[in-house]
């Protein structure tokens, strides 16, 4: 029997149902619903996406995209994540330059220099010190406010890419609110600088998941220890691991570097992580 599925105030775009049939979602037996929000931060008005079960209140879960922002993909693991029975925000974190699509199909960082700049224009409030911080208690204030939430459960929140420091930002912000976080493919997560994410380590009370793509791996082969080093002394419950066949970008569904095994992999150990501690 095809899922009844409710779509509020959107429509299902071609490209989101090919996005849906690509990774098998469509057909299973979820009724979740969706709604385009707006959430208010101390910085502006931020449009996002959120996705919830049809019925009763679950815990809350807050997505950091990747740099090409958010797009049909990304909506499609939020409504992944919703069907394992979480209320999900996904919000667009350019929101201070530019409202989605932020980028169309067109765009090519590597080959378009006008690209290049775009982004690098569009990009720079959001990486600006405290900004992300400032979005998470916001984020994370719209979730609690809404009644699909149940406030009594701890916050999720994991992050891809470019999103994936931000975990650790918000999960220092609000530590008494996140319960877990998951980094895929992060990138930044230790810089040489004195507000690299790995230092708030100390903050966070969240249990932890870091997968990281094997170039990754090869390019900053200290990452890993430096985090794990952090996590350790700081007695945060972490776990962090290698995917020795993965490359950077695998885990979201419209990357060249998608690879399905290990996708549902490290898909499969969030949906334990945010069971476990959530």
């Amino acid at each position: 029997m095809t899922a009844a599925v409710e779509w509020n105030n959107m429509q299902l775009s071609r490209r989101d149902m090919a996005a849906s049939l690509a990774l098998g979602f469509v057909g299973k037996e979820v009724r979740i619903a969706e709604t385009n929000v707006e959430v208010k931060t101390a910085d502006g008005i931020c449009d996002a996406d959120f996705f919830y079960p049809a019925k009763g209140s679950h815990p809350g879960v807050l997505i950091w995209h990747d740099s090409l922002g958010s797009r049909p993909a990304i909506r499609e693991l939020g409504r992944r994540m919703a069907r394992e029975g979480y209320a999900v925000l996904a919000p667009n974190l350019f929101y201070r330059t530019a409202r989605v699509p932020v980028f169309d199909d067109s765009f090519d960082y590597a080959k378009n220099p006008a690209d290049r700049e775009k982004y690098g224009r569009i990009v720079k409030p959001f990486l600006e010190p405290g900004a992300a911080e400032r979005d998470a208690v916001a984020y994370v204030s719209f979730l609690d406010a809404q009644r699909q939430v149940n406030r009594k459960r701890k916050i999720g929140t994991h992050g891809y890419c470019l999103g994936g420091p931000y975990v650790l930002k918000a999960a220092a912000a609000l530590p008494d609110r996140v319960g877990a976080g998951a980094s895929f493919h992060g990138g930044f997560l230790v810089t040489g600088k004195p507000d690299s994410p790995h230092l708030l380590a100390p903050k966070i009370k969240a249990r932890l998941y870091f997968a990281i793509a094997s170039d990754d791996d090869r390019r900053e082969p200290d990452v890993k220890d430096q985090l794990e080093a952090a996590f350790r002394t700081a007695r945060v419950r972490s776990e962090i691991e290698v995917y020795p066949n993965a490359l950077h970008g695998w885990c979201v569904p419209d990357s060249k570097a998608v690879n399905q095994a290990d996708a549902d992999r490290a898909w499969g150990k969030l949906v334990k992580l945010y069971k476990t501690a959530l």
